[in-house]
């Protein structure tokens, strides 16, 4: 890996690991709604099956969720727009990498930081407090690791966008509200998205990447479909991060633009 990039993920690692109240309240916090949601699920299963989900693949889908929301992050903005409130990004521009790839090593790095504590943690409560669903296939964990991996791009390329909308609204806090609820939830943040009609549900995956923050990799991970279905879920997350990045390119161009044309 070119050096640039990795200093910045460990730039973007090491910045996250010194918040370790934060860390540690949110741990808590996760494991108690862990909890919680948990023991909702399992209720409405009722020792049997909840939209296609076992008891134990339940489980593991709440446990997961909440170990991921930490590492893909969706409802954290980006400095962006505060650094095109202050006239800072200015000086963004002129460094010799494009920023939307600095952001993006950096939240890499955040991503890192919170996989080992945020994410691991959460899942050792859910294993020793209930009986987690384990994959069965071994190729099961590398798609999982590299659904996540997809996930948490995907989740970065949409918060750039809406950090973007600052060169327009300058305030961008009803923007991201609203993207705050959408990908909540449509993410399957609060419930297995197949629980919803099916017109809904094919909306939500085949229209909108909000699936793929969450839902792709919990379906993955509790072998939801089999392998063929996990093949095709992590292409859809593929095909959502190459757009959705090149949509970066386009907009923050088009930003850049406006800036000059208004004089810097």
């Amino acid at each position: 890996m070119p050096r640039a990039p990795w200093a910045l993920m460990v730039a973007g690692f090491r910045r996250y690991a010194t918040y370790r109240q934060a860390t540690v309240a949110g741990i808590f916090t996760n494991s108690v709604f862990g909890f919680l949601r948990c023991y909702v699920l399992l209720a409405v299963a009722a020792g049997g099956t909840v939209a296609g989900y076992s008891g134990p693949q339940l489980a593991t889908y709440v446990w997961l969720g909440q170990g991921m929301l930490a590492v893909v992050n969706s409802w954290t903005m980006l400095d962006l727009a505060e650094r095109v409130r202050s006239g800072d990004i200015v000086a963004d521009l002129l460094r010799p990498m494009d920023p939307l790839w600095t952001y993006l090593w950096t939240d890499l790095g955040r991503a890192g930081f919170s996989l080992l504590t945020r994410f691991s943690v959460p899942m050792v409560v859910g294993a020793v407090a209930f009986g987690l669903y384990l994959p069965t296939h071994a190729v099961t964990y590398v798609l999982t690791a590299v659904s996540i991996v997809l996930a948490v791009i995907v989740g970065f390329a949409c918060r750039y966008l809406v950090g973007l909308t600052a060169f327009w609204l300058l305030d961008i806090r009803g923007v991201s509200m609203f993207w705050s609820f959408a990908s909540g939830a449509g993410s399957g943040l609060y419930f297995p998205l197949a629980i919803l009609p099916d017109w809904l549900t094919a909306v939500l995956w085949w229209g909108t990447p909000f699936p793929s923050l969450l839902q792709a990799p919990l379906d993955v991970a509790v072998e939801r479909g089999g392998d063929g279905h996990a093949v095709l879920v992590i292409g859809g997350q593929a095909a959502w991060a190459v757009a959705l990045l090149f949509a970066c390119r386009i907009v923050q161009a088009r930003a850049v633009a406006r800036l000059v044309v208004q004089g810097g």
